[in-house]
């Protein structure tokens, strides 16, 4: 039997059918009209090439493979609706596995509150972080995380991405408090300055080496880094300027030996937006459905 020649809304008559044993009955339970009833059981009676209701001196009884079906049919309809309704998650009975990634800076800036979260509410979730890759949103369009944590955006507009905005910063500049600049410094006395560069990629220049040639301006990069995290120790001590976040410059300051002045007022560098980002495929997944909602109230409750 090819089933999509199979109207499957029959199946719910024909449980009814097989309770009631009487069409008259089964069509007020269903709220249909007995005639409905009645050509629905003929199409059951061709379908099945069975009678299901047979008449006896009592009414009607069911065939003997109506009493077989009646037997089946109760847990194939359950089945199928709880395919059809949303899957229940209970964070409290989690157990699964819910992988995040993101670069250095955004993985220690955003990542500790959610997991402190996740381990409250969700003891036994057990949390990876996917170490990333020179191609920023590859994990995700893979299926490889569940969420990326990032201040870039994708090359380009895919439908397949959604986001939900974390914190947005201006920039500052990060430098050891003894640096001259340290105690203020001009827009000519920034460009001829020595400047460390944070490049994830490794090529290229910076955004605001981009800022910079607009203005007729050029910066001399004296050393390039991978990463945010190991600024403080070629900071401290050195005549570097670091151009960064604020929100990264401020968690730099646990380093006493560095501080955080602004940028010249000339500079009209453009703000940093860190989102977290997740697949289509994970949209209506209910551990990250959850995830996700409790990401919006620590994020209403909370200042990065």
């Amino acid at each position: 039997m090819n089933l999509r020649s199979v109207d499957l809304n029959l199946l719910v008559v024909l449980q009814v059918l097989l309770d009631e044993q009487h069409v008259s009955k089964a069509a007020k339970k269903l709220q249909m009209s007995q005639p409905a009833v009645s050509r629905a059981l003929q199409r059951l009676r061709q379908t099945l090439d069975d009678p299901i209701l047979v008449r006896t001196l009592n009414g009607y009884d069911l065939s003997a493979r109506a009493v077989t079906i009646r037997q089946q049919l109760k847990q194939v309809l359950l089945d199928v609706e709880g395919i059809m309704q949303p899957e229940h998650f209970d964070p409290s009975k989690a157990e699964g596995v819910l992988k995040l990634t993101g670069l250095d800076l955004e993985l220690v800036l955003l990542m500790p509150t959610v997991v402190k979260m996740l381990r409250l509410k969700a003891p036994n979730l057990r949390v990876e972080i996917v170490p990333q890759r020179s191609e920023h949103f590859d994990l995700l369009e893979q299926g490889e995380v569940h969420f990326l944590a990032t201040g870039l955006q994708p090359k380009t507009v895919q439908d397949q991405y959604r986001r939900m905005e974390v914190v947005k910063t201006n920039h500052v500049c990060v430098m050891d408090k003894n640096n001259p600049l340290a105690k203020g410094m001009t827009l000519e006395q920034y460009v001829a300055a020595s400047h460390g560069l944070v490049s994830i990629t490794g090529k290229g220049p910076g955004v605001m080496d981009e800022v910079l040639t607009e203005m007729g301006y050029k910066r001399k990069i004296m050393l390039r880094l991978a990463n945010f995290m190991s600024v403080s120790a070629f900071c401290s001590g050195s005549d570097l300027v670091f151009t960064l976040p604020e929100i990264m410059g401020k968690h730099l300051m646990f380093n006493d030996d560095l501080v955080i002045r602004p940028l010249p007022k000339e500079v009209d560098l453009p703000n940093v937006t860190f989102y977290f980002y997740w697949h289509e495929r994970f949209q209506h997944d209910p551990m990250c459905s959850w995830v996700r909602s409790e990401l919006e109230q620590l994020l209403e409750n909370s200042s990065v």
